[in-house]
């Protein structure tokens, strides 16, 4: 298995374009760069009003903000990582093998829908909570891991030992750019591991680095989630401009 760490050099080719950024727009829950296409990262958590380049990056090239995945600055992450995808996920159509999958009461319900035949009596962890989780208790053991946690909850520490023990991993793409995405792999080598949520790049690559499925999803209207996303939807983006899709990696 490659390095972890090398996803960054890895998606920071794939920004290597003078391809000029048309918009970005952080909203409340999501961040949208405009480019070749439309890419998405999960925006920051904490509010900020220091920003000293808002308003100077619309022309820039990609390439340029693609650097900034190295940042610790979460904002310039966050931006990278969106720039990234808006080249990525316009060049690199799903393969035909990808399955398109059904919405959910929750949207981001779907990924556990699918996958709950398999998850009957396994320990599985998530990594980041998903509204509508606690359905699945009885099912199987299941921890939620987050930055942020809320009762119930298990504080990001706790993934030293939950991840090693567990049968399937449910690892937010929000964990590239945060830099925590390294270490979370390394810790889910005995387990499946699932890639998912809107952050993520359509790279079968991804395979190399220890991702079994990729679950992230297709723009379906890109107007209605420009609009979604400036308005500071959340959750919202699953019912007006994007789609669920599966992508089984071969290892």
């Amino acid at each position: 298995m490659i390095n972890p760490k090398e996803i960054y050099d890895l998606l920071i080719d794939y920004g290597q374009t003078n391809t000029p950024i048309e918009e970005i727009i952080i909203g409340l829950t999501w961040t949208l760069c405009k480019a070749q296409g439309m890419g998405l990262c999960m925006s920051p958590a904490i509010p900020t009003r220091t920003l000293s380049w808002s308003g100077t990056l619309v022309n820039k090239p990609v390439q340029e903000l693609a650097l900034w995945l190295r940042s610790w600055d979460s904002y310039q992450a966050t931006i990278a990582m969106a720039a990234i995808n808006s080249i990525i996920n316009t060049n690199s159509p799903l393969p035909p093998q990808a399955i398109a999958l059904p919405p959910a009461t929750s949207a981001n319900l779907s990924v556990f829908e699918y996958f709950l035949p398999q998850l009957q009596g396994k320990r599985v962890s998530v990594i980041g909570r998903y509204p509508g989780l606690t359905k699945y208790e009885q099912a199987m053991t299941i921890h939620v891991i987050e930055l942020n946690p809320a009762p119930g909850d298990f504080p990001s520490p706790a993934s030293e030992y939950l991840l090693p023990d567990s049968d399937w991993v449910f690892l937010t793409a929000t964990s590239i750019p945060n830099k925590t995405f390294p270490r979370l792999v390394e810790l889910s080598r005995n387990a499946t591991l699932v890639l998912m949520g809107p952050t993520v790049p359509w790279l079968e690559e991804l395979a190399d680095f220890g991702i079994n499925y990729l679950a992230g999803v297709t723009i379906t209207d890109p107007t209605a989630l420009r609009q979604t996303v400036a308005e500071g939807g959340g959750v919202r983006i699953f019912d007006t401009g994007v789609q669920y899709h599966l992508l089984e990696l071969d290892p």
